[in-house]
């Protein structure tokens, strides 16, 4: 077995589970200034059973990386210090923010901007991230050699755009399955507004990354690659025309999963882009690795974590599925 590359495989297993599961509520917490409070109660509450076992897939990924891909995570770490503190504390501030704005009347608004605030942020900082490992990591022999703001560029910086417009996206089709009425309706609109941005910047993407990095071209365009270059445009095309019709025909379920399908076929094309490095251009998934012998150790762990995070996630979105309204939230004024 080619263990170094189950754990890679494991490892973006974790990290896309993170981004379609915490997208939504990270996206629901961007569109918080703009509701009423009614409305914010309600929003808030759909996310309330889920948001943060939603976080546990971050956990998996980041601790995953340190275990399984020390040499990497000695490198990544250091490129990214500041947007990981930042987002950490953001992920921190939000939680807080979450939990008190149900025990105090006078001071919600508070909270409320802070959840919105530590969402919005966080959203930003993983998009910068994103955009980092992109644009490529300054290695020297086995430690990073770059500057303490590498991380910041223009294509980070769109990054960091992207990613957020794709969690409003996540967040609001997400309340179109949960919610009815009134805030539906804005969700419905709120919807097209960011299903079309999300589509331009993944366009954008597509077409600069092949163009801005050789490396980038040449893994595309280079034969079995190239298949997967053909039919990933493809298959996006149809999943975003599907997306559009289900906004125009008010349909429930559709635009929230074919949002999830945009998702993941980019992060398709993102696994392509930098395969097989684990970090881009300097150091391939075979030589981040640990030993052999800790790789296995690790992957029978894991054998019987997954299906147990992935056992009590599916369990408690089954327990609270249905729609969410003012009459039947999960907290209460006197929580």
């Amino acid at each position: 077995m080619d263990l170094a590359l189950i754990w890679a495989g494991i490892l973006a297993f974790a990290v896309g589970m993170y981004v379609i599961l915490d997208g939504f509520d990270l996206g629901v917490g961007i569109l918080f200034p703009f509701a009423s409070a009614d409305e914010k109660d309600v929003m808030i509450n759909t996310i309330a059973p889920v948001w943060d076992g939603n976080e546990t897939w971050l956990v998996l990924g980041g601790g995953g990386l340190f275990a399984v891909f020390p040499l990497a995570y000695a490198i990544i770490m250091p490129a990214l210090y500041m947007p990981l503190i930042i987002m950490l504390l953001a992920l921190v501030f939000r939680g807080v923010a979450f939990e008190f704005r149900f025990k105090t009347k006078r001071g919600r608004f508070v909270w409320d901007w802070s959840f919105f605030a530590g969402s919005l942020v966080a959203a930003l900082m993983q998009g910068l991230m994103l955009g980092a490992v992109l644009q490529g990591i300054k290695v020297d022999g086995r430690a990073y050699a770059g500057g303490w703001f590498d991380w910041l560029t223009p294509f980070s910086i769109f990054c960091a755009f992207a990613l957020a417009v794709g969690y409003v996206a996540l967040g609001s089709t997400w309340l179109i399955l949960k919610t009815s009425g009134p805030l539906q309706d804005w969700q419905y609109r709120v919807a097209r507004i960011s299903v079309f941005l999300l589509l331009a910047c993944i366009g954008f993407v597509s077409v600069y990354l092949p163009w801005a990095f050789e490396s980038i071209q040449l893994r595309w365009f280079s034969f079995p690659n190239t298949i997967v270059f053909i039919l990933l445009p493809i298959f996006a095309a149809y999943t975003a025309w599907r997306l559009l019709k289900a906004l125009t025909l008010r349909s429930e379920r559709l635009p929230y999963f074919a949002t999830i399908a945009l998702f993941i076929l980019s992060g398709i094309g993102f696994g392509i882009s930098i395969f097989p490095y684990m970090v881009p251009q300097s150091v391939t998934i075979w030589q981040a690795a640990a030993p052999d012998d800790s790789l296995l150790f690790l992957l029978v762990g894991s054998a019987v974590l997954i299906p147990m995070i992935l056992a009590y996630t599916a369990y408690s979105y089954w327990v609270f599925r249905g729609k969410m309204d003012k009459a039947n939230l999960y907290h209460a004024d006197h929580v």
